[in-house]
C-alpha cells in the first residue's frame, strides 16, 4: 500500500464530482472527463481520499459524514484563500447559487475565466479545471461554491454554506 502524503486540492473536487451524482454509478474515466484531469490523478485522489478515510477502501461509496467534516473543519485551514485583485471569471462562494439567493453583498468573488461575465475579486479554485467543469454540471458548481463560502466567508456566510453543504451532501 503507497503511503499517504496528505490530500491535495483536486481530491475535493473529484469528491464533491462524485456527490454531485447522487446515487447514480459512475466510472473513473467519466469523472476525469467531466472535470478535465485525467484518469491517472483521478486514481491517485481516489486512493488519497480512501487512505484519508472520505470513500471507502473500494472507492465506490462516499464517507458522507467524513467529507462534511472535512469540509466544516478542514477545508479553511488546509486550502485557505484570500480575495485577490478584481478580475473577470465566473462567480462563486456567496456570489455565487444558492448563497447569492440569501446573501446580498457588495464583495463580488469570482474564479479567473476569460470569458466569465463577472467581475469581482479573484477566489484561486481548488483546481485549474474547475470554472470549466462547473459550467457544465450546475450541481457540481453549487458544491464548489459553497465550498469557497467555507474557504473565504464570515461566520454567517459559513453557516449557511454549512446547511446547504450538509443538505446536498447527506
Amino acid at each position: 500500500m503507497k503511503e499517504h502524503r496528505g490530500m491535495r486540492p483536486q481530491d475535493i473536487v473529484v469528491l464533491l464530482k462524485i456527490s454531485s451524482k447522487g446515487n447514480k454509478q459512475w466510472l473513473i474515466k467519466d469523472i476525469a472527463a467531466d472535470l478535465g484531469i485525467s484518469q491517472s490523478e483521478v486514481s491517485e485522489s481516489l486512493h488519497r481520499s480512501a487512505q484519508a478515510g472520505l470513500i471507502s477502501e473500494s472507492k465506490r461509496m462516499l464517507m458522507k459524514n467524513a467529507l462534511i467534516d472535512f469540509l466544516i473543519y478542514g477545508l479553511k485551514y488546509v486550502y485557505p484563500q484570500h480575495p485577490g485583485p478584481v478580475i473577470r471569471g465566473i462567480p462563486t462562494a456567496h456570489s455565487a447559487p444558492p448563497l447569492n439567493k440569501e446573501i446580498v453583498s457588495k464583495e463580488v468573488y469570482v474564479w479567473p475565466y476569460a470569458e466569465g461575465k463577472a467581475r469581482g475579486q479573484r477566489i484561486e479554485p481548488l483546481h485549474k479545471s474547475v470554472p470549466l467543469a462547473s459550467l457544465k454540471d450546475k450541481k457540481l458548481y453549487e458544491l464548489l461554491a459553497l465550498a469557497d463560502a467555507l474557504r473565504v466567508g464570515k461566520a454567517r456566510e459559513r453557516n449557511i454554506a454549512i446547511e446547504e453543504l450538509v443538505k446536498r451532501i447527506k
